[in-house]
């Protein structure tokens, strides 16, 4: 037989245990990890200069639930749907003047997020509530490893100014949303599991 094309590479994912994997369907879901952290954005926090939006949680379940390739191509969609004038970032924002401003580390960052996360899913670390919690808490912490310094640069803040500005009102949020998605993802997976065990009683009668 032969193998299907496909963007994937690497061990199967949640979303190959829910979509056949070719090139039409991983295009679909990439597009679809892209529309989907479009409208996280848009659940805003105002804060300045970084407000609190639902984007992060986005990123971790689009990185778990595709995997590591099909990730990174759904972030990289989601940054130039934005830089080319969609409205899909923080408040409806878009252009490269955002990518290039204070927030711009954090959009890059998330692009490193799904890969993490992405990764370390298709070592099925997303098959365990703690796995998914440890994997979820890592891709976050990639993301302020690059939005942080980004921001002091962009704003000429020092060390105290950047974590009060770009990190401690967001330690608990993201804590919360590495929960959330990681018993998001671990439902998904017992729902799946226990579908197999049903298909394979029914087999076995």
């Amino acid at each position: 037989m032969s193998t299907p094309l496909t963007l994937s590479l690497g061990r199967p994912t949640l979303a190959d245990r829910l979509l056949t994997r070719g090139i039409g369907s991983d295009l679909v879901l990439v597009a679809a990890g892209a529309g989907l952290t479009a409208i996280a954005a848009q659940l805003v926090i105002p804060l300045w200069p970084v407000p609190i939006t639902g984007q992060t949680l986005a990123v971790l379940l689009v990185g778990s639930t595709l995997g590591a390739t099909r990730g990174v191509l759904s972030m990289i969609l989601y940054a130039l749907l934005g830089i080319f004038g969609l409205p899909v970032f923080s408040e409806g924002t878009h252009g490269l003047t955002i990518v290039m401003g204070p927030t711009g580390g954090y959009i890059i960052g998330f692009i490193l997020a799904a890969a993490l996360t992405g990764w370390l899913a298709q070592r099925s670390w997303d098959h365990r509530l703690l796995g998914a919690i440890l994997s979820f808490l890592a891709g976050s912490a990639v993301t302020f490893a690059v939005g942080l310094p980004w921001l002091a640069v962009s704003l000429g803040l020092n060390l105290q100014q950047t974590l009060v500005a770009g990190l401690y009102p967001f330690i608990i949020g993201g804590i919360v949303k590495a929960v959330l998605a990681a018993g998001f993802i671990r439902l998904a997976w017992l729902g799946i599991n226990r579908n197999d065990e049903r298909n394979a009683e029914d087999k076995a009668m």
